[in-house]
């Protein structure tokens, strides 16, 4: 997602079903930005300098765009996932695998998944479904976060602190 500043501040959230989720989003004014749709995230590393570092270099295509991301490592907190965070929407996504290429980048992880994107003011909630379920992320400002948490009826024991990284390797 893009930031008004390069932070990433999220909390996902496992839920039982989208559906349901979806009612609650409407329900708190929150407007549909992209429909439900396949999302292929590709994570790009260089003899594993990046997983080393704690950082990840994504290039995801979704809803006809396609985005380069670069995360640093996660800041520690027991609920959100903090961490430093650049995108920027690629016109080319073939010739930017070529360039990752020549730059010694391979990829070295595949995600598929589907995803609906919403927006409240500054807040983003995506729903996602993977291969293993379904989840809520909401991201913004901590406070916007657990605002929204409330109104939602999220509880912090839905909270997955997991990356969808590390649930697809463990159960995709």
């Amino acid at each position: 997602m893009k930031h008004a500043h390069p932070m990433e501040i999220e909390m996902k959230f496992r839920i039982p079903a989208l559906a349901p989720a979806r009612l609650r989003l409407e329900a708190c004014g929150f407007l549909l930005a992209s429909a439900q749709g396949p999302e292929l995230s590709v994570l790009w590393d260089r003899d594993g300098e990046l997983r080393a570092q704690g950082g990840a270099l994504r290039l995801r295509r979704y809803g006809g765009t396609a985005t380069l991301t670069w995360k640093g490592a996660r800041v520690p907190d027991p609920l959100l996932k903090i961490r430093p965070e650049v995108e920027t929407t690629v016109g080319d996504p073939a010739a930017l695998e070529g360039i990752l290429g020549q730059m010694g980048f391979g990829p070295v992880f595949e995600m598929r998944k589907s995803r609906s994107v919403w927006n409240r003011g500054a807040l983003v909630a995506c729903l996602d479904e993977a291969p293993f379920g379904c989840y809520l992320e909401l991201e913004g400002s901590p406070g916007a976060i657990r605002e929204a948490m409330g109104q939602l009826g999220l509880e912090e024991a839905q909270v997955e602190p997991r990356s969808y990284v590390t649930l697809f390797r463990e159960l995709g």
